[in-house]
């Protein structure tokens, strides 16, 4: 399961001209699913998510979560994430996961985060999105369940 994480100031996702979820202060995060992933992935990413250290304390260094912050989470599903570029020029998406197994991993993460008492909104599954962001700092992080950068 593969993460881009962005620290926002807001963040929309807007489907045909209407949007869907919208964010304040927190992290977009635009989620793909692999064909091997499992719900240990979307449990992976989930405290991830929630935990990792993105925001500003008093002294000007990244120590807060989103959840200590109190911000939200805005999560996009996108199976692009998954494009293999490494040979011709046409992506090859053969690795991500079948839309019924990356909804349900999807879904799990989006529950997950919210079980933690995250204020979490999304993209539409499968629809053609439109993303606006502020992205804040500019602070982008990549995340893989499955290997280290």
């Amino acid at each position: 399961m593969r993460a881009c994480i962005q620290r926002v100031c807001r963040a929309e996702v807007v489907v045909q001209g209407r949007s869907v979820g919208r964010i304040e202060r927190g992290l977009l995060v635009l989620l793909g699913v692999a064909r091997e992933d499992t719900e240990q992935d979307a449990r992976y990413l989930a405290e991830k998510i929630a935990t990792l250290r993105l925001f500003e304390d008093d002294q000007g260094k990244m120590n807060l979560s989103v959840e200590q912050v109190g911000g939200a989470v805005l999560v996009v599903s996108q199976f692009t994430l998954l494009g293999d570029c490494r040979r011709g020029r046409r992506p090859s998406f053969t690795q991500a996961a079948e839309p019924e197994q990356a909804q349900r991993l999807y879904t799990l993460v989006v529950r997950l985060l919210q079980d933690r008492g995250l204020e979490v909104a999304q993209g539409q599954f499968r629809a053609h999105m439109q993303v606006h962001l502020v992205n804040d700092g500019p602070v982008t992080l990549l995340l893989d369940s499955r290997k280290v950068f």
